[in-house]
């Protein structure tokens, strides 16, 4: 059976170093990670009254893990921003109940730029906000800021299908 189902001749699956995320209708610059989209749905244990030596399974509650986001530390503001409507210095009289949750796109590319997968990403805030790395004047690294999405699910868009390769 064909992995792909337009481009039959590929066999590799997709590259992870080909992604962009959009919030707000544009996309976020110098982002360098993206952590995994995961779901897990609790296993809920029952017996039957009639029937006490099995026990049955069945799906329960359904969480989604939190997303985190790494760019390198510019003069852009995006992250902080955001992270400020949820929690500011100023206090809670500065939060923003209007704004504060985001719908948050998640596009993969193909090697040739392509977009191959979408994700849409629901209800989105910052849990957490790091704005600087720690800062070592010996090391020969780059500063690194990042964000922790909470998020309410997420779906796969099926309106984006197979490209054709050239």
């Amino acid at each position: 059976m064909a992995k792909f189902t337009v481009n039959t001749h590929r066999f590799d699956p997709y590259r992870n170093f080909k992604f962009k995320i959009k919030w707000d209708n544009q996309y976020v610059a110098g982002l360098s990670k993206c952590s995994a989209l995961k779901k897990t749905t609790e296993m809920t244990e029952w017996r039957e009254g009639g029937d006490p030596s099995t026990s049955r399974k069945m799906p329960g509650k359904t969480k989604y893990d939190a997303i985190t986001l790494t760019a390198g530390v510019t003069h852009d503001d995006t992250f902080e921003k955001w992270a400020n409507l949820v929690n500011n210095f100023q206090g809670d009289a500065t939060m923003s109940l209007k704004n504060f949750r985001k719908d948050v796109i998640i596009d993969v590319f193909n090697e040739a730029g392509q977009k191959v997968l979408s994700y849409k990403v629901y209800r989105c805030w910052v849990s957490e906000y790091q704005a600087l790395p720690e800062l070592d004047a010996s090391a020969n690294a780059v500063m690194i800021q990042t964000i922790k999405l909470e998020n309410e699910g997420w779906e796969r868009d099926t309106s984006v299908t197979e490209p054709t390769e050239t």
